[in-house]
């Protein structure tokens, strides 16, 4: 099946309302154009530098997020080539951004990076840190919070995978009925190819799907 196909399929299968961002790590221009003509309208980008000739060539047809970890010397070539940065994990980072967003005269959208399964190796705010967190950035002049992200731990088993998704919507709510200033919990980022439909059940409205639009990841 083509890009095409793979697109079409899946976005009859995915409920209105719920936006799919096509995971385009390693995938060249041409293929994200495919995909964007096929009626996927955000892409998904884990590394700066594999990035740049991609978002120059194919340019705004479709919305562009960061979904890789931040690095602080990268942050502001990030700040100024992406519409949203999907991992932001802690003040620190938060203020960096904030201050090349300022730069460039730019309210940078993020989301909150949910370490969901409280894993050491992963990065990503603990539930239990992230009304903390969020208040903090929320002071941030040029940064706008409008959700959450989460990945949750790898299973084979997929329904283990529903309590944290869970968790991440339950905090979701939390945070959102805090009525805190520029802070708005629209966007639940959880699931991908694999995991999209029982995230989607646990509440997500953005899911990344990489191998399900563009098959089986190539190298560039």
């Amino acid at each position: 099946m083509t890009i095409t196909d793979n697109v079409h399929k899946l976005l009859r299968s995915i409920p209105s309302g719920v936006i799919v961002e096509g995971a385009a790590k390693t995938r060249t221009a041409d293929e994200i154009i495919e995909a964007a003509g096929a009626g996927i309208t955000t892409i998904g980008e884990n590394y700066l530098q594999e990035s740049i000739d991609v978002i120059n060539e194919v340019g705004d047809i479709v919305e562009w997020h960061y979904i890789g970890q931040l690095q602080k010397g990268k942050i502001k070539k990030i700040v100024g080539l992406f519409d949203m940065i999907e991992t932001v994990d802690s003040f620190e980072v938060a203020s960096r951004i904030d201050k090349y967003a300022a730069l460039k005269d730019k309210i940078m959208p993020v989301l909150i990076g949910i370490n969901s399964g409280k894993e050491k190796q992963k990065s990503g705010v603990y539930p239990s840190a992230a009304l903390e967190v969020v208040q903090s950035i929320s002071e941030l002049e040029n940064v706008r919070i409008l959700g959450l992200m989460t990945m949750g731990p790898w299973m084979e088993d997929l329904e283990k995978l529903r309590p944290y998704f869970s968790l991440t919507r339950a905090l979701s709510d939390k945070l959102g009925a805090q009525n805190m200033p520029n802070v708005k919990m629209d966007i639940l980022s959880m699931g991908m190819s694999s995991s999209y439909r029982v995230a989607i059940e646990e509440g997500a409205n953005l899911v990344r799907i990489g191998e399900g639009i563009f098959g089986g990841r190539k190298y560039r």
